[in-house]
């Protein structure tokens, strides 16, 4: 019969506060350490096992299990329960531990729902490092669900509740005494009871499935027998990453063979690729890459690159040159100008796109001015007075766009975009200009 609250062991020593949890295997108490004045944990077989004909069997390998997790707490893990003291109280064996405050795993996504990568993936790992220490001991703990492990206040994990002596199925139990929880445990350890590290593997990647995605997975047996598939976690979780995804999978692989051999060898893939530097050249063949267009360091600008230049367009430059040119449009409009005219006009608007993309300004103004002169002396041969002095007005406005383009406009064109591309730009708003001071012309003066 169990211990009602208020009970006294070892002469006072302890009082017991109440049942935390009560199993096939034992019954676990919290109670209280008068001389200390601290809660504790007491674990204790249940009293009916006592009437199985191998309880003694059962007891030295709870006494045995007892030790070695005494002599893990020699040295504390900070996510291994700490045993405190053994003692026995009558015919009962007890194991006294540490009492951790917090809340198991169970509780906790009972209370918020799946929880986020970032929050209990380390928490796994502590528990996994924990596992490793007690795998090294020759245990294995086959037990790792979400309601054996706390989660403490500060974000750190505690491995709770070790399952002592489940390597011996006392004869009155059924077979299933051979698994900690179904949902969470191999099929091999349910069937046969294994005891090998890959089934503390399963335990650990099913409990991280059922912590990010809030669902308990499906369980192994189904598995085996039913030949259903488990459901990726991040087919219930979108954001769950690819990495943690396959380390999942793979964790909780139906065989065993087919998992990590190791509980270190699962928490690698747990890790996050880390970056690869780059490889170490020969001070003889290095080479400095000078970038034609990067910026000294004292006008860099921090975090950004000068290798792609935004594409930035001089309006007020271009504002210009299109006005300059519908001047001169809406001029040879004005005086019925003849074809040469119009076409000088035009030549000096390829004349401007050409010299600012191809020869800069300075070098432009230099062209241009060589096709005014040269085609205001064709102008002279072949046309009326009058068209030379349209023609006259029109050089004035278009030294004006040659000046303004090459000035406000062409440089920065040439910044931003290729020479070809600064040719079709220029020329196309001279042309424009051109056609909309002719039309503008037409318009005001109707009967011109």
């Amino acid at each position: 019969m169990p211990w009602t609250a208020g009970q006294k062991l070892q002469g006072g020593k302890y009082v017991i506060k109440e049942v935390l949890g009560q199993g096939g295997f034992g019954i676990t108490y919290k109670a209280l350490d008068v001389k200390l004045g601290r809660q504790v944990v007491i674990k204790t077989p249940n009293e009916y096992l006592s009437h199985d004909p191998e309880y003694h069997k059962y007891i030295d390998r709870f006494q045995r299990e007892g030790q070695t997790l005494t002599r893990l707490s020699q040295d504390p893990h900070p996510h291994i329960v700490g045993v405190i003291d053994k003692f026995q109280e009558g015919s009962i064996h007890c194991l006294v531990m540490d009492f951790v405050e917090g809340e198991n795993l169970f509780e906790a996504v009972r209370r918020r729902g799946a929880l986020p990568e970032a929050e209990i993936v380390p928490c796994i790992r502590q528990i996994g490092e924990a596992l490793m220490v007690v795998h090294e001991a020759q245990l294995v703990h086959r037990d790792a669900h979400p309601g054996n492990i706390m989660l403490r206040s500060n974000g750190k994990a505690v491995l709770i509740d070790f399952g002592i002596a489940k390597e011996l199925l006392p004869a009155t139990l059924s077979s299933t005494g051979n698994a900690g929880n179904h949902g969470f445990a191999p099929y091999e350890q349910i069937t046969r009871g294994s005891r090998e590290p890959t089934v503390d593997v399963y335990c650990l990647a099913a409990t991280l499935y059922y912590a990010l995605t809030g669902q308990n997975p499906t369980t192994s047996l189904t598995r085996k027998l039913d030949n259903v598939f488990l459901t990726p976690p991040k087919s219930i979780i979108t954001g769950i990453s690819d990495r943690l995804n396959q380390a999942i999978l793979k964790g909780m692989a139906l065989e065993a063979k087919d998992r990590p051999q190791s509980m270190q060898a699962w928490l690698a893939m747990l890790e996050a690729p880390k970056p690869v530097p780059p490889p170490l050249v020969e001070p003889g063949y290095k080479r400095e890459v000078v970038h034609p267009k990067a910026k000294p360091e004292s006008e860099a600008i921090p975090g950004k690159s000068d290798t792609k230049l935004p594409r930035i367009i001089p309006w007020v430059g271009l504002v210009g040159v299109l006005l300059s040119y519908l001047l001169i449009g809406y001029l040879l409009g004005a005086s019925n100008a003849p074809y040469i005219a119009w076409a000088v006009a035009v030549a000096w608007a390829v004349a401007v796109a050409w010299a600012v993309a191809w020869a800069g300004a300075g070098a432009g103004a230099v062209v241009v001015a060589s096709v005014v002169a040269v085609a205001g002396v064709w102008v002279v041969a072949v046309t009326w007075v009058w068209v030379v002095a349209v023609a006259g007005a029109g050089a004035v406005a278009g030294a004006v766009a040659v000046i303004w383009a090459g000035a406000m406009g062409g440089d920065e064109l040439q910044k931003s975009f290729s020479k070809v591309h600064t040719f079709l730009i220029l020329a196309g708003t001279c042309s424009l200009g051109l056609g909309l001071g002719s039309l503008g012309h037409r318009i005001f003066n109707p009967g011109s």
